[in-house]
C-alpha cells in the first residue's frame, strides 16, 4: 500500500461534530464552509419534517370521501406551502448542504471563494424561510399553489396577505440561491488543486458545477414574474390584469422558464451523489464517466427547451406543441444514458449493500418509473387528459421523492461519516429504506389510477361512488408509512452523531480527495493542497489495479492521510490552523445583519397592503440602513 508523510494532527474534534470553537456564537459567526453546509442540512431536514406534516395533514383529509378534517381554505394553504416547502425550503437547501460541505472537499480546496457570501446566502434562506412558513401558523399561508398562476394571485381574486407573503418570501429565498450560485461558481473554476483538470472532477462537483448556471440562468424569469405580480399587488400596476389587455399566459411562460429548469436544479444534485456511491459500494470505477459529464451538460441545456410541455392544455397551437413534445422526448436521452451507465457501473462489480447503495439503486428504480411517466406527458394528446389530475402528481413525486429525496438519503448517509467521524446504524438504515421504499410506492403508484379516472389535483374532499376511494385510501396509508419511515431516520440521525460507531478517515474505500483527511475535516481541509494526476487519487494509491489503464496520481503527487496509518480519535493534541500557518477567514456576524437587513427592508410591503404607509416606510428605510450598514461593514473589515 502507498502511502506518503504522517499525518498532520488536528485539534480535538467537538461533540457536534466540528473542530475549533463550539457554543451557539460560533455558529452565528461561522463562515467555514463546512459549518455552513452543517446549517442547510439541519435546517433544510427541520422544512423536510414540516413539509411532510403538512403532507400527512392533506392525506388524511383524503384519506375518506366527504371528510371534514381541515377546511377548503386551510387545504388550500396546505397544499400550497407543502409545494413550496419542499421545492425551496427543503430539497433545494438540502442538495446546498451538500454543495457547501463537498465542492471545496473535492477539488482540494481550503474553503469557498467568498466565505462570507456563503454564510449570507444561508441566513437570507433561513429567515426567508421563516417568512414564508410561519403565516400557517396564523391561517394566513400562501394559498395558490406553489406554481402561483396569475391572475389568480392579483388583488381581484386574492385580496388577503396570503399571497404577499409567497412573493415576498420567494424574491427573498431567489437572493440566497445566486448569492450562492454565483459563489459555486467562482470556487470550481479558481480553486481546483494543481491537476485537478475539469474531467478529473468527481462526478457530484460536475453535477453541481452545472446546477449553479441553471439557478443564475433560471431564477431571473421567476424574479421578473414576481416583481410584475409585486407591483400590481403593492402599487396597482396591471401586468397581469386581463381587464386591461394582459396576456393571461404571460405568469406561466415565465414561471415555466424558471420551473422546468428548477426540475433539474433539484435532480441532478442527486444523479452526483449517486454517482459517487455506485462506484465505491461496487468497488469499480463510474462507468463511461465522459459521457456522464456531456450527458449532465445537455439535460441542463435541454431542460431551457421545454417549459412549455407544461401548458399543452392552453392552446399554443400545432407548431409550438409539437416543437416542445420532441424536446421533452429527446430530455430523456441523456438521462436514459445516465441510468444506463450506472446498472454498467455496477455491473460485475464487488456489490456491498449498504443503506447508501440501497437508496442509490432505489433513485435508478423509482426515478425511471417518473421518466416513464414524463415521456407519456410528452404527447400533447396525452397530456391534455392528464394534465391537472392525481395522474401528473404521481409522475412529479416519482421524480422528485423517488429521485432527488431517494438520492440525497443515501447522501446522508454516505458522507454522515465524513462530516461526523461516526457510522448510521446500518441496521436502521435498512429498515428506514424498505420502509420508505414500500411506502413511496404505496403512496404515490396509486395516484396514477385515481388521476386516470379523472381525480383532479388540488380538491380538499370527493364524494364516493366515483372509484377513487381505495386509491385515495392506500396513499393516505402510505404517507402514515412514510412519516413512520422518516422517524426512524430522524432517530437514527441524532442517535449516531454521538453513539455511531467511530469511523476512519476513508470510511468506504473511496476514491476522491474528500476521504484523504480526517473525519470530519478541520477548520482548514488540507494541510497540504493535494496535487491530482487522476479521477480516483485514493484508489491510485491503494488499489492501483481498481483504475488499470487510466492514469494514475503516484505517492509523491498527492499528499493523503492513510485511515490504516493514524488511528482516528487518539487523545492526542492536534495542530490549529495558526500553528500549520494556514490562513483562515475570520468568523462574523456581518452576513447575518445583512440578511436580516434584507428581510426586514421586504417586509415593509406587508404594511403597504394594510394601508399603514408611514409604518411601512419607516420598517423599509430601517431594512435598508441595516443592509447597507452591515454590507459597508463587511466590505472594508479584513477577510482573515
Amino acid at each position: 500500500m502507498a502511502t506518503t508523510a504522517a499525518a498532520p494532527k488536528f485539534q480535538p474534534v467537538n461533540t457536534d461534530g466540528s473542530y475549533g470553537e463550539s457554543g451557539f456564537w460560533s455558529w452565528m459567526t461561522t463562515v467555514d464552509h463546512k459549518r455552513i453546509g452543517t446549517l442547510y442540512l439541519y435546517t433544510a431536514l427541520f422544512f423536510f419534517i414540516v413539509g411532510g406534516i403538512e403532507a400527512g395533514i392533506m392525506r388524511w383529509q383524503l384519506a375518506l370521501p366527504n371528510s371534514h378534517v381541515v377546511s377548503a381554505q386551510m387545504y388550500n394553504q396546505l397544499f400550497t406551502m407543502h409545494g413550496t416547502t419542499m421545492v425551496f425550503l427543503a430539497i433545494m437547501p438540502l442538495s446546498a448542504a451538500f454543495f457547501n460541505y463537498l465542492i471545496p472537499l473535492q477539488i482540494g480546496a481550503r474553503d469557498v471563494a467568498f466565505p462570507r457570501l456563503n454564510a449570507f446566502s444561508y441566513w437570507v434562506y433561513l429567515l426567508g424561510g421563516l417568512f414564508i412558513s410561519i403565516p400557517i401558523l396564523f391561517k394566513t399561508a400562501p394559498d395558490a399553489g406553489w406554481f402561483g398562476y396569475a391572475p389568480l394571485t392579483t388583488p381581484q381574486f386574492s385580496g388577503g396577505l396570503n399571497i404577499d407573503f409567497w412573493v415576498i418570501g420567494l424574491q427573498i429565498l431567489g437572493i440566497s440561491s445566486l448569492a450562492a450560485a454565483f459563489n459555486f461558481i467562482t470556487t470550481i473554476i479558481n480553486l481546483r488543486a494543481p491537476g485537478m483538470t475539469l474531467m478529473r472532477m468527481p462526478m457530484f462537483t460536475w453535477m453541481s458545477f452545472v446546477v449553479q448556471f441553471l439557478l443564475i440562468l433560471a431564477f431571473p424569469a421567476i424574479t421578473i414574474a414576481l416583481v410584475f405580480l409585486l407591483f400590481d399587488r403593492f402599487f396597482g400596476t396591471q401586468f397581469y390584469e386581463i381587464a386591461s389587455g394582459a396576456d393571461p399566459l404571460l405568469w406561466q411562460h415565465l414561471f415555466w422558464v424558471f420551473g422546468h429548469p428548477e426540475v433539474y436544479i433539484l435532480i441532478l444534485p442527486a444523479f452526483g451523489l449517486v454517482s459517487e456511491i455506485l462506484p465505491t459500494f461496487s468497488k469499480k470505477p463510474l462507468f463511461g464517466y465522459n459521457v456522464m459529464v456531456y450527458s449532465g451538460i445537455m439535460i441542463g441545456v435541454l431542460g431551457f427547451g421545454v417549459w412549455a410541455h407544461h401548458m399543452f392544455a392552453v392552446g399554443m397551437g400545432a407548431v409550438a406543441d409539437s416543437i416542445f413534445s420532441l424536446v421533452t422526448m429527446l430530455i430523456g436521452i441523456p438521462t436514459g444514458v445516465k441510468i444506463f451507465n450506472w446498472i454498467a457501473t455496477m455491473w460485475a462489480g464487488e456489490i456491498r449493500f449498504t443503506a447508501a447503495m440501497k437508496f442509490a439503486i432505489g433513485l435508478i428504480a423509482l426515478f425511471t418509473i417518473g421518466g416513464i411517466s414524463g415521456v407519456m406527458h410528452s404527447s400533447p394528446p396525452a397530456d391534455t387528459q392528464q394534465t391537472d389530475t392525481y395522474f401528473v402528481v404521481a409522475h412529479f413525486h416519482y421524480v422528485l421523492f423517488g429521485g432527488s429525496i431517494m438520492g440525497i438519503l443515501g447522501g446522508i448517509y454516505y458522507y454522515f461519516p465524513k462530516m461526523t467521524g461516526r457510522y448510521m446504524s446500518e441496521k436502521l438504515g435498512t429498515w428506514h429504506f424498505w420502509l420508505t421504499f414500500i411506502a413511496m410506492n404505496l403512496t404515490f403508484f396509486p395516484m396514477h389510477f385515481s388521476g386516470l379516472l379523472g381525480m383532479p389535483r388540488r380538491v380538499y374532499t370527493y364524494d364516493a361512488g366515483q372509484g377513487w376511494e381505495k386509491f385515495n385510501l392506500a396513499s393516505s396509508l402510505g404517507t402514515a408509512l412514510l412519516i413512520f419511515a422518516t422517524s426512524l431516520f430522524v432517530i437514527n440521525f441524532l442517535w449516531s452523531r454521538k453513539n455511531g460507531a467511530k469511523a476512519p478517515n476513508d470510511a468506504w474505500g473511496a476514491a476522491t480527495l474528500e476521504w484523504s483527511i480526517p473525519s470530519p475535516p478541520p477548520d482548514y481541509n488540507f494541510a497540504q493542497i493535494p496535487i491530482v494526476t487522476s479521477r480516483s487519487p485514493l484508489w491510485d494509491l491503494k488499489h492501483p489495479e481498481m483504475t488499470a489503464g487510466i492514469a494514475h496520481s503516484s505517492p509523491d503527487a498527492m499528499t493523503i492521510t492513510d485511515s490504516h496509518a493514524v488511528p482516528m480519535h487518539e487523545e492526542t493534541e492536534y495542530k490549529t490552523a495558526k500553528e500549520l500557518g494556514i490562513p483562515m477567514p475570520f468568523p462574523t456576524i456581518k452576513p447575518f445583519f445583512a440578511a436580516l437587513g434584507i428581510i426586514v427592508m421586504f417586509s415593509g410591503l406587508i404594511f403597504i397592503h394594510l394601508d399603514k404607509f408611514a409604518i411601512a416606510m419607516a420598517i423599509t428605510i430601517g431594512g435598508a440602513v441595516l443592509l447597507v450598514g452591515s454590507l459597508y461593514a463587511w466590505l472594508t473589515s479584513p477577510l482573515e
